[in-house]
């Protein structure tokens, strides 16, 4: 059998498509296309003018009032022709600069008075409709591109893109952080001078870990090293192949799934804790309202004093154990925090008089305002007061005239806040 020939494919087919060429006509003069419409309009005067000649020679006319008629007819002759000349060229001159338009982007440009039923008026006509569909598609294009920069801007996870030279050819905001360059310094170095060598060499969904993070020692703590899960992919910019990146961070999840099961680690010694001291408390309790059946086991009233000071020790930090446990309950059950902006000296002006057994003297310390959840931090503070009360009216130490200060201070970009 004889090969048949196969239709190209891949790479080959676009080498094929553009080479391709159609002819324009079956002419094979190099000579442009308005001198072969001149040439022919000349040509075409020829025998017209040979014609009138010639019948001017039968009429016996004198000499020169045949070269008069055939300069007139020559000279209208000129005139239909340059008539004619200027309705066939003009038109394609149009549609030639409409053309040179959309090839340098610029969608803006319509041929006017085209209609259907006539070449030039179709072809008109189509190159209209290819000039609203390519300005339709470079601006679903834009909005696009738009959306994706706008992605990318937002994203947490860093992206970075990657050509086959492994030069860096794209990155967002949390890349930059990463690599701790700006874009406008790190497009185009290669991966080996931004110290990623090995996030090129990652596999798709592996582990990679920075070289400062690997080559730190053991006693760094866990939070400050990240790691990071890789997911690639490729694509192609301007028909050159790129591999795209992009990593989460593990740690981060790491770090949410050992704060639950803190959470149910503590609600576990929790339960287990109360379900001890509960019966210890009530015990206790029981023991000291009944010092008349205690007395006879005791030989001095200093003993059966001795045995209520222990009970009663035994009583209060059981209670306080319990009242500790309940707080650290309540933390591991608190709510995610819904955050905002709020003012922290209107926060705490408004928490002070809560606390109605001592004075609260509040230092104005400037207006701050935090990024938090504002029922959360209210109640942080009134714990804190509250245990501060507690502290300054302690009767151990004596305090004549028992107080609380508060005041704050700004370092950095963290609030200091102190309860004194």
């Amino acid at each position: 059998m004889p090969p048949q020939n196969k239709p190209p494919d891949g790479s080959q087919r676009d080498h094929f498509m553009a080479r391709q060429r159609m002819p324009l006509g079956r002419s094979r003069r190099r000579l442009s296309f308005e001198r072969r419409v001149r040439l022919w309009l000349a040509l075409g005067a020829a025998p017209f003018l040979l014609v009138l000649w010639r019948v001017c020679v039968l009429e016996g006319l004198s000499r020169w009032e045949p070269l008069g008629i055939l300069a007139a007819a020559s000279i209208a002759w000129a005139i239909v022709a340059a008539f004619f000349f200027d309705t066939l060229i003009r038109p394609l001159q149009t549609l030639s600069n409409i053309v040179a338009s959309l090839r340098e982007e610029d969608y803006t440009f319509r041929a006017r008075g085209a209609r259907r039923g006539d070449a030039l008026g179709d072809l008109a006509l189509e190159i209209n409709a290819l000039a609203s569909a390519m300005q339709q598609q470079r601006g679903s294009a834009q909005d696009a591109l738009a959306l994706a920069n706008r992605v990318m801007t937002s994203m947490q996870s860093p992206v970075l893109a990657f050509n086959e030279q492994r030069q860096l050819r794209l990155l967002n905001a949390a890349a930059e952080r990463m690599i701790d360059l700006p874009q406008r310094d790190a497009l185009g170095l290669d991966a080996d001078m931004l110290g990623l060598r090995g996030l090129l060499e990652c596999r798709d969904e592996g582990s990679y870990t920075s070289p400062e993070d690997a080559e730190a020692d053991d006693s760094a703590p866990a939070s400050a090293k990240v790691r990071w899960s890789v997911r690639r992919a490729g694509f192609r910019l301007h028909g050159v192949p790129h591999t795209l990146f992009v990593l989460t961070d593990v740690g981060a999840a790491l770090q949410e799934e050992e704060r639950i099961a803190w959470q149910r680690l503590i609600r576990v010694l929790g339960h287990e804790i109360n379900n001890s001291l509960t019966p210890i408390k009530s015990i206790a309790s029981m023991l000291r309202s009944r010092p008349l059946h205690l007395a006879r086991e005791f030989h001095t009233s200093q003993d059966l004093d001795d045995l209520r000071r222990g009970l009663m020790v035994i009583e209060d930090r059981a209670d306080s154990l319990n009242r500790f446990l309940q707080a650290y309950q309540q933390l591991s059950r608190l709510p995610q925090p819904v955050m905002r902006r709020i003012s922290l000296q209107a926060l705490v002006e408004r928490t002070v008089p809560l606390e109605q057994r001592l004075r609260i003297t509040v230092e104005r310390s400037g207006e701050v305002e935090l990024s938090a959840d504002p029922d959360q931090l209210q109640q942080l503070l009134i714990n804190l007061f509250k245990n501060a009360a507690e502290s300054a009216l302690d009767p151990e130490l004596r305090n004549a005239s028992p107080e609380v200060h508060v005041r704050w201070s700004v370092e950095g970009t963290q609030v200091v806040l102190q309860v004194m």
